[in-house]
């Protein structure tokens, strides 16, 4: 599957341009000021592209090319968690732990267009937790440190968003915490896809 691990990748740079192509549709507004213009960095949340409306009011022209960016995500997401936990581990268990929760939690997050959107984010992220959780502990045990410490730091700023999300404590400041977590992991998978492994021993 070596041949594969690249496909995510391609995949991640395909969102984040459709991710700026979606960002500049966006008519504007926030929930800090419903009247600003465009889509702000530090206010808007991804998810405000994907509303049938802004958060003016107006019927947002983002709400397509966001959802076929969170498509291409989705799928990139999946595919990495299907292909690279072979590559660290011959432990079965392990092995579909990692692909069955990962790849859950990817298709699940396509459908956070739809209107459920804090059970969709709940599910997807329990599992998707599982998942990274598992990541990290065999990256620390193949001795991948750095891509270990990357992994602890995302998934406590996961923790943190979730945490932010449902207390509101900072959330003033969630908007870019988001972002800036999202930006993390999404190196991370991109790093892990290029990292050559050693022959797995176990």
């Amino acid at each position: 599957m070596k041949q594969y691990t690249l496909i995510p990748i391609i995949g991640f740079i395909l969102f984040i341009i459709l991710y700026v192509v979606a960002a500049s549709l966006y008519p504007g507004g926030s929930e800090i000021d419903r009247f600003a213009r465009g889509f702000s960095l530090r206010h808007n949340y991804w998810c405000d592209l994907l509303q049938y409306k802004s958060e003016n009011g107006q019927t947002s022209p983002s709400r397509p090319v966001a959802i076929l960016a969170l498509g291409i995500l989705s799928l990139s997401l999946a595919l990495f968690w299907l292909i690279m936990p072979p590559r660290l581990t011959k432990k079965v268990l392990t092995k579909r732990t990692i692909q069955s929760t990962g790849m859950v939690s990817m298709l699940i997050l396509f459908f956070l267009q739809a209107e459920s959107h804090d059970i969709i984010l709940n599910i997807a992220s329990i599992t998707g937790c599982i998942a990274i959780a598992s990541m990290i502990y065999l990256l620390f045990r193949a001795g991948l440190y750095v891509l270990f410490s990357m992994g602890v730091v995302g998934i406590l700023l996961l923790a943190l968003n979730i945490y932010i999300y449902y207390s509101k404590t900072g959330i003033y400041y969630l908007p870019l915490i988001q972002k800036f977590s999202f930006a993390l992991l999404l190196l991370w998978f991109t790093l892990i896809c290029l990292r050559k492994y050693p022959k797995i021993q176990d």
